[in-house]
This record gives structure tokens, sequence and C-alpha cells, in this order.
């Protein structure tokens, strides 16, 4: 199975979400339809970003580090993202 960890980035106003998921699609579905509490009063969103992993725990990690950065456009910065 393959993990994915996701940055999202909101259509409305510009605003970041850095989840773990291992259905991308599925995911990104269900935040565009409000099924998300944190997500719901920011939709639309799309993937601005992604990971994949084999190790769930390793995903995991990545999430976590992600969201220790406390600012997702210097995480995009380093990483070369376009987005940034």
């Amino acid at each position: 199975m393959k993990y994915f960890v996701y940055i999202l980035k909101s259509l409305k106003d510009s605003t970041f979400y850095i989840g773990f998921t291992s259905n991308l699609g599925k995911r990104l579905t269900e935040h565009n339809k409000g099924k998300c509490k944190y997500t719901k009063g920011h939709i639309p969103y799309k993937i601005i970003h992604f990971e994949t992993f084999d190790i769930k725990k390793k995903a995991k990690q990545q999430e976590k580090y992600i969201k220790s950065i406390k600012n997702t456009s210097r995480y995009l910065k380093m990483i070369g993202s376009p987005e940034s």
C-alpha cells in the first residue's frame, strides 16, 4: 500500500492544509465536499504538492515535520515547488 502526504491550497482564500492519506483522490473529494471540519470553510481546494511513501510511519513523520515548520510557503520554497 502507498501512503501520501499532501498539501492543499484553497482556491477561495489561499490557505494551506497538510494531510496524510492512503487514497489521495478520495481524500481531495472529501475535502471539496465539506466532509472535513477544518477545511469546510475554505472550499474549493487543489493539490499543490504530494509525496509518496511505502511505509505508513515514514509518511506520518513527514506530515508531522511539514506541520512543524508552521509556514507552508517556506516548506514549498525549500522543495522548489512552483506554488511557493
